[in-house]
């Protein structure tokens, strides 16, 4: 980061109690302050205990704000703020000192701060307390997550899991989600050799107790392992007893068991997270049995990385999250349907087999360095050195912001270079939006071309004969050029004298249209599309090796009829090869379906998806939407198969993602892709896949050679800072 950046953190969780949610606020605390940032926590109760806020006092620049004993919130007494009474004392504290990120848990806690409106743009939401299934997944969250995330700078999403799963439900968080797993400190003790068990068996527990986490059947865990002939007792560490609705009772029996004398329990209540690290650290086997109700969850268990920090084992459900995280093979997954008894068994297995206990423990512990503190700080540097960019040289000394106007009728192309002219320092931007192609305000536009030092014009359409007719004298104006426009009037009728930048996407384009049109050929420059490679850079999903993907196939020059040749050469080969198809229907784009050639085409296909021996089940059509990264987890190639393109983006989104691309040689693709993934038509497409489908090996490395391509050309940093550097130097 080039400037300090001043973070403000508050969740909807106390602090006086530790929990997966309570030591979630000391480690974002403590990672933000390793990344660098100025940081206020707000606690939400009086601190009763200073186990987690003693070891962030003395955090370079760390604040804990304690309204309650500063009086900061009229009659709050020794009350917890309620969420209405935190968003206003958020924007108090704000008004006082302003923040440049607010980072919040709690999804109730970040629907009124939203609702209230003054942090939009810089809201950081960490929401874990949302649906997390189809089934509970109503319109009423889908609404109100769709407002929290227009609201947010960024959405931190524990898993990749999670991740897919909101932006397939709520399109407005496609491009603002990011990555943020929870964080285990290092030990800053000796750990003891666990490979000489203690006598007895010595289990582990620590966290929160409640019916989902199983934590009142593990206290007859020591029982029934002496039925199996094995001694063990049970350690906790905690003092959160939930109070359920659903399970009445529950509380008083989980006390009576902790505190009641129950055999082989030993119970060392709440304690600060180093003391209860080294608690854990001495016994032979962590605990992270939960009721099957949690197999489903999107979540990352920190309890099973703080086991594995310390070098321990940790019995566990087999859910596909786990096996993500320990793999399919991991020895100690609870057998069954992880009752009571199943669970005794694989702790007994545990007990009686070293060396599925050091290779368990082996697993837990290369797991746990994913997850270190340190690592947890460099991915908050990461995301911070994205959404805050240094000012640029030509800025630094300007009396005024450079003024940036940017107009067009259709600004898809340019959101993500939006949100970075809006972060960078020193630039005032302002937007025109055209409502339809030739339809606008004259009035706002007139206002925005007076105001502006530079002009920027998506789509040499009629907004940029209108602006080069009515540029302001000492202005900039930048007009960028797709490929559509060059079969219009619309260039012929620009005023080319008052523009001083035409760019286009790729070097055919900008050669097509300098023979098209004339222009002064130093006025003509290239600028390529970006990539978001951060956002499309995530783990494939098993089987994508064998799935090609097609994104966007109207009009017919898209030449669908092109990559069904090449899955049926495929097919004939391997069954197990398929295509996914992203993208609207044709009948959806009214100027393509009204022509009876473009109808034929499609009505040719498919009929012949329908009709295909080797076709039948092996097309899939996906619904057109933002959530493009998640679907290209699946897919192992992508192609592109059109007959002509200004720069064609899927192949270049395919290669961020870990896919590899195949491109039929349409005129400038080998001056935007390598040649090496440009094939001369389907049989060679086909052939060219084939090879590298027979090895997971071979595929792996092709698609990282593709992804470290398209980092070094498009990727969307580098792509902004040219861009950036054309507003301001010219």
């Amino acid at each position: 980061m080039s400037r300090v950046i001043r973070a403000l953190v508050y969740g909807d969780v106390d602090l006086n109690l530790i929990d997966g949610s309570a030591v979630w606020a000391q480690s974002t605390v403590q990672a933000l302050s390793l990344a660098g940032c100025e940081t206020r926590l707000v606690l939400k109760a009086p601190v009763l205990t200073g186990r987690l806020t003693d070891p962030l006092a003395g955090l370079p620049g760390v604040t804990l704000v304690r309204p309650a004993e500063e009086r900061l919130v009229p009659g709050q007494g020794d009350r917890p703020l309620s969420p209405v009474q935190a968003s206003r004392l958020l924007a108090r504290l704000d008004r006082d000192e302003p923040c440049d990120l607010l980072v919040l848990r709690g999804r109730r806690l970040v629907g009124r701060v939203v609702a209230d409106g003054r942090f939009d743009g810089r809201i950081w939401a960490y929401l874990t307390d949302i649906p997390q299934s189809a089934a509970a997944m109503t319109e009423q969250a889908r609404a109100e997550l769709g407002r929290i995330a227009a609201a947010s700078r960024r959405l931190l999403c524990q898993t990749e899991e999670l991740r897919c799963f909101l932006e397939a439900w709520v399109p407005e968080a496609c491009g603002r989600s990011v990555l943020c797993p929870p964080s285990v400190p290092e030990p800053d003790f000796p750990v003891p050799d666990h490979d000489r068990p203690h006598d007895p068996f010595r289990l582990v527990y620590t966290g929160k107790f409640a019916p989902l986490w199983n934590t009142l059947p593990m206290t007859r865990l020591p029982s029934l392992l002496a039925e199996r002939g094995v001694a063990a007792e049970l350690h906790t560490v905690g003092d959160k007893i939930h109070d359920d609705p659903a399970h009445p009772g529950f509380h008083d029996a989980m006390f009576r068991a902790l505190n009641g004398g129950t055999l082989g329990v030993h119970h060392h209540g709440g304690q600060p997270r180093e003391e209860a690290m080294r608690i854990a650290a001495d016994c032979d086997l962590g605990l992270g049995w939960r009721a099957p109700g949690l197999d489903a969850s999107l979540e990352l268990s920190t309890k099973v990385l703080e086991f594995g920090a310390l070098g321990l084992p940790v019995v566990l459900n087999r859910t596909p999250a786990h096996e993500a995280l320990l793999g399919a093979d991991y020895p100690l997954y609870v057998p069954g349907r992880a009752e009571p008894e199943d669970a005794a068994e694989a702790v007994a297995h545990a007990a009686r087999a070293p060396e599925a206990r050091r290779l368990a423990a082996a697993r837990c512990r290369d797991a746990a360095r994913r997850y270190t503190l340190r690592a947890a700080a460099d991915r908050w540097r990461g995301h911070l050195d994205r959404v805050f960019p240094p000012a640029p040289a030509g800025v630094v000394h300007r009396a005024r912001p450079l003024r940036v106007g940017v107009a067009g009728h259709d600004l898809k192309f340019l959101t993500r270079l939006l949100d970075h002219f809006r972060a960078v320092p020193g630039l005032d931007v302002r937007v025109d939006a055209w409502p339809a192609l030739a339809r606008h305000d004259p009035g706002a536009s007139r206002e925005l071309a007076e105001w502006a030092d530079v002009v920027v014009v998506e789509w040499c359409g009629p907004a940029a004969v209108w602006y080069s007719r009515h540029k302001r004298r000492g202005s900039r104006l930048v007009i960028r050029l797709h490929r559509f426009e060059l079969d219009a009037e619309w260039p012929g009728q620009v005023d080319i004298d008052a523009v001083d930048r035409v760019i286009c996407v790729s070097p055919y384009y900008a050669r097509r249209t300098l023979e098209h049109t004339g222009w002064p050929r130093h006025k003509v420059v290239v600028v390529p599309n970006w990539v978001d490679a951060d956002q499309l850079d995530r783990p494939k999903a098993p089987g994508a090796r064998h799935r090609l993907g097609m994104i966007g196939i109207a009009p017919s020059r898209k030449r669908l009829d092109l990559g069904l040749d090449v899955l049926e050469a495929l097919r004939a080969r391997d069954r197990r090869w398929h295509l996914s198809v992203k993208s609207k229907p044709p009948w959806e784009y009214w100027w393509i379906w009204n022509k009876p050639e473009e109808r034929a085409h499609y009505e040719t296909i498919l009929r012949r998806v329908q009709t295909s021996p080797l076709l039948q089940g092996a097309v899939v059509f996906d619904d057109f939407g933002a959530d493009v990264a998640s679907w290209l987890r699946r897919i192992g190639h992508v192609l592109s198969t059109s007959d002509d393109e200004s720069f064609h983006l899927a192949p270049a989104e395919g290669m961020a993602s870990g896919a590899v691309p195949a491109l039929l040689p349409w005129p400038g693709a080998d001056e935007i892709y390598d040649r090496r993934w440009i094939h001369d038509g389907p049989p060679a497409m086909a052939e060219a896949i084939a090879g590298l489908g027979e090895s997971e090996g071979t595929w792996r490395s092709a698609a990282d050679t593709a992804r470290a391509q398209v980092r070094e050309s498009y990727a969307l940093d580098r792509v902004a800072a040219a861009w950036t550097d054309l507003l301001v130097s010219g």
